[in-house]
């Protein structure tokens, strides 16, 4: 039985059964497709019983059902994505090679060697994008509003100054690992497979350090103090998230820096609050005003804009003063007035006489709400 037929065959859907079936299960169901498949009771079913009894004889032996289902889920596609040869697979590609079944092939470690980051065939380690940092600042309100720049203090790992990022003393170097030979990666063989794993001598760099450097204890890195300047756009909201890409801890040799997000905090503002893209303000208005309505000043964030208040405004009344609100990418938002009618504590006497001549004239709100 080839390593093809553990890629390409599906031997569980053969025999009816779950992937997680007990023996008894793959026992119960084989005995019964054999009795219905049998040449003698079904002369044209040879294929189908020869596929059911090549399914059973793997799934009832433990070994082989466990390196059928690792390869299986290494191989969830069948091997298609792989772009092969013959049986499926365009190309002169064959699954054997993969196993090390054909001379030369290196198997798994060639295929796989480059996910664990080490050396192969000679090649070194692809190197390492620079670890995503996160921060925070605190913003005023307005400033979160129409934008600003901040400067950040970062603590970061950078290459270290003493040894400049070899990890060895001054006046030594690196040695090639002894044991995976530079390669920093080790075989390990497991039934069918063979599998390409990091070497825990040299932890997948292909090199050991004999004099670790007194100020990196052979680690190549230190931890810096830096300060950058970040640009925060308009519009920003509390708590939003803002990706900087590349300002994050420096990557390998010829890879590429990590990003930095910012987290931010808005303070709040005596006057204004934020819904959405939306501000809202509260403006007192005299009774007066509300009765008989008026032109009255309203603060933005930029200047203050005259509101026109018609007569009978209710107090809690909300009015929409468009294109005053957040700035965002579609445009920006609106300014939500509530005028709110204000009740003196105080009267004068004249205020007193007037208002007690309109209540005499007046029809009382309590009647209105008995009609």
């Amino acid at each position: 039985m080839s390593a093809r037929d553990f890629v390409e065959k599906d031997y569980y859907a053969a025999l009816g059964v779950p992937k997680d079936a007990s023996a008894a299960d793959v026992k119960k169901a084989y005995r019964k497709l054999a009795a219905e498949l049998h040449p003698d009771r079904n002369p044209g079913g040879e294929e189908r019983f020869k596929e059911v009894s090549e399914a059973y004889d793997v799934l009832s032996d433990t070994t082989k059902r466990k390196e059928y289902d690792e390869a299986r889920e290494l191989f969830a596609g069948g091997g298609q994505r792989f772009a092969g040869g013959g049986g499926g697979f365009p190309g002169g590609f064959d699954v054997n090679d993969l196993f090390g079944n054909r001379g030369g092939g290196g198997g798994f470690s060639d295929l796989f060697g480059g996910m664990f980051g080490g050396r192969q065939n000679g090649r070194r380690p692809v190197p390492r994008k620079g670890q995503d940092l996160e921060t925070s600042t605190t913003l005023s309100f307005l400033d979160a509003l129409h934008g600003t720049t901040v400067s950040l203090r970062l603590a970061t790992e950078g290459a270290c100054d003493t040894c400049h990022g070899s990890g060895a003393a001054p006046g030594t170097s690196p040695k090639t690992c002894p044991v995976c030979n530079g390669q920093g990666l080790v075989n390990r063989n497991q039934g069918a497979f063979a599998f390409a794993e990091p070497c825990t001598n040299c932890r997948g760099t292909g090199q050991v350090i004999e004099t670790p450097c007194p100020t990196c204890h052979g680690t190549g890195a230190q931890t810096k103090d830096r300060t950058i300047t970040v640009r925060i756009p308009a519009g920003v909201a509390d708590g939003q998230r803002i990706r900087l890409a590349g300002k994050g801890s420096p990557g390998g040799p010829g890879a590429p820096a990590g990003d930095l997000y910012v987290r931010v905090t808005v303070a709040p503002h005596p006057v204004f609050s934020r819904k959405g893209d939306n501000l809202t303000v509260t403006v007192p208005i005299s009774f007066a005003e509300a009765s008989l309505g008026a032109a009255i000043a309203v603060p933005t964030v930029d200047g203050s804009v005259t509101l026109k208040v018609p007569a009978g405004t209710a107090s809690g009344r909300t009015f929409r003063v468009r294109g005053k609100g957040v700035p965002s990418k579609k445009g920006p938002g609106d300014l939500l007035v509530t005028v709110q009618v204000k009740v003196p504590t105080q009267l004068t006497d004249a205020e007193r006489e007037a208002i007690e001549a309109y209540a005499a004239v007046a029809t009382p709100v309590r009647e209105e709400v008995r009609s």
